[in-house]
């Protein structure tokens, strides 16, 4: 507890009780009063200064994936050790594999570059509504000259990789799959709500048609192959394996030509997002201030046992 002393402190004794600590810290009611003041006044203008990020979202499913036919051994044995799948193994499974794929590094990379996306997404610094324009970071983007003045250490350049464009899409995508429904949620945040949405659906399309045309190529080579061997073996078992293989490859070209939604189909497309996703500015002022108030109930009673145990 605390003692009163003849000029109106408390000295620290052995134990200090809540009724103490609550004198004490209403005692330095206006220290606290002017740096929890500060903490609010500093967070508020920090959270104008943050542009508003929206995010668009869509809900996809996976299509029916295309089933496959077991087929001798030996004979898968060559075409794997040709380089193609005969579908052997029961199913292929498309949805883990464009999963993985949008994630990629090569695959992000083509995407930005075919569609001239770096620039927009790494030298924007927010988004005027009233315009409909993004606004650039001068220190890393001339607009005038079109050119590149980030200032950055070797080996990076001025104008960012195609890595760094990869890193950075990817902290503002995102893409989940339910284990119960699989259902695949996508999301894309950026400083324009327009460009957002069009570039999740230009997402959505490039990974369709990324792996359509794998399956294209690879259906094509395998049904080369496949005619080959129907070529070069007389064993009329083996032959008509080979030609229900064909016939499986026939299929998965066919498949591939008519449906534009080869992996993943929309439920809910992406759309521009009205409301912001963030910052979330009343939850960072009302963080700041609790801050704000703990930090200088903490000062006001560190300076309290400091002055009461001096000599």
């Amino acid at each position: 507890m605390t003692d009163k002393t003849n000029d109106g402190m408390y000295a620290v004794t052995d134990e200090m009780n809540f009724s103490d600590l609550i004198r004490i810290i209403w005692r330095g009611k206006l220290f606290i009063m002017l740096v929890t003041t500060t903490f609010a006044v500093l967070s508020v203008l920090y959270s104008l200064s943050l542009a508003n990020v929206y995010k668009s979202e869509a809900v996809l499913t996976p299509a029916t994936e295309k089933s496959g036919l077991n087929i001798p051994g030996q004979l898968g044995g060559l075409a794997a050790m040709a380089g193609l799948n005969l579908g052997g193994s029961g199913s292929t499974d498309n949805t883990a594999l464009g999963l993985e794929l949008i994630k990629s590094r090569d695959f992000i990379g083509r995407f930005v570059e075919r569609h001239n996306l770096l620039v927009p997404l790494m030298a924007t610094s927010g988004w005027d509504r009233g315009s409909n324009a993004l606004l650039f970071d001068p220190e890393l983007y001339d607009v005038q000259s079109k050119t590149w003045v980030r200032k950055v250490n070797p080996p990076f350049q001025p104008e960012p990789s195609l890595l760094e464009a990869h890193d950075a899409f990817m902290d503002n995508f995102s893409v989940s799959q339910d284990k119960l429904t699989k259902m695949i949620k996508v999301s894309l945040e950026h400083y324009s709500p327009e460009l957002a949405a069009q570039w999740l659906s230009l997402l959505i399309k490039d990974i369709n048609e990324e792996i359509r045309q794998r399956d294209l190529r690879e259906a094509e080579r395998s049904i080369v192959y496949l005619n080959k061997q129907i070529e070069e073996t007389n064993i009329a078992d083996v032959k008509a394996t080979l030609f229900s293989l064909v016939e499986e490859q026939m299929k998965t070209k066919m498949l591939a030509n008519v449906r534009s939604e080869y992996v993943f189909k929309t439920i809910d497309p992406p759309v521009v997002p009205e409301m912001k996703a963030k910052p979330m500015r009343a939850l960072i002022v009302v963080a700041s201030v609790m801050l704000g108030f703990m930090f200088s109930c903490l000062i006001v009673l560190f300076r309290h046992v400091f002055k009461s145990g001096r000599p």
